[in-house]
């Protein structure tokens, strides 16, 4: 029996056959993975990977969703569920020491990106994540410099993670439809940053203030919180927009600017 999607939760349940197939390869789950994942709804995802794991830990907030779920996964695998808020959960919890968590979900779309910086702020202990997402939110998160997509998202992403967009997925995978297109997302925490970044509170606080001006040029934008000499000695055009800059050109801002740690 298919459970009634609710909209307070956000739900689209994954059914079409050939995206979960895709998918599942993507992730190219292994026994031994220690998989989590994120709204399993009515286990589109959670059977096939019960099926190549055995073990899986699922993150669920809605109770009724729970309850069928435990049955259809019976004969699968052994499926511990967690009913609680994915934005609180402490995921840490769920690995072992010296061990890395994959985490998966079709997370919804009004409280995709608080996660996903939740998610990363407990990058230590997770391997990689792979999302499926708004395509809008993942042709930002993957942006590249100069381009009208890029901003806040990409550049705190960056800082975090590799981000790579994988494959699109048409509204007619999920039910209801949604009304808009998704996109699959790989990110996998940084074990070595590629920029240094010694600042992480000034970069945020600059990083925010920049593309919340994004029209005014940095010398502007970032008035009082960086200087123009030192714009200059991080080779930065001070005449120059946001959307120009590299993160690794935000970061070296961070680390010589005006801001107490913090701020903004």
């Amino acid at each position: 029996m298919s459970h009634r999607p609710r909209k307070r939760f956000g739900q689209h349940f994954l059914h079409d056959p050939g995206v979960i197939q895709k998918i599942i390869a993507s992730i190219a789950p292994a026994s031994g993975d220690l998989i989590v994942e994120i709204g399993p709804g009515e286990g589109a995802l959670t059977i096939p990977l019960l099926d190549r794991v055995d073990t899986i830990d699922a993150i669920e907030i809605d109770r009724d969703v729970i309850r069928s779920l435990e049955s259809r996964c019976k004969s699968h695998g052994h499926l511990r569920l967690h009913n609680a808020d994915a934005l609180r959960f402490e995921f840490a919890t769920l690995a072992p020491a010296g061990s890395a968590l994959r985490i998966v979900g079709n997370l919804p779309y009004n409280i995709s990106t608080p996660l996903l910086f939740h998610l990363l702020r407990q990058g230590e202990v997770i391997r990689d994540m792979h999302f499926m997402l708004q395509r809008e939110v993942v042709e930002r998160m993957a942006a590249a410099p100069g381009s009208r997509k890029y901003g806040r998202l990409t550049v705190m992403l960056a800082a975090c993670c590799r981000v790579e967009r994988l494959f699109d997925i048409g509204p007619g995978a999920f039910r209801p439809p949604p009304r808009v297109h998704s996109s699959m997302a790989r990110l996998t925490p940084w074990t070595s940053a590629p920029f240094p970044n010694p600042r992480p509170d000034a970069f945020a606080a600059i990083v925010n203030r920049a593309f919340s001006m994004r029209r005014k040029t940095l010398r502007n934008a970032l008035k009082g919180m960086v200087s123009v000499e030192t714009m200059i000695a991080a080779d930065c055009d001070p005449g120059s927009r946001p959307e120009t800059l590299t993160p690794a050109q935000f970061a070296l801002l961070a680390a010589s600017c005006d801001i107490q740690s913090g701020a903004g």
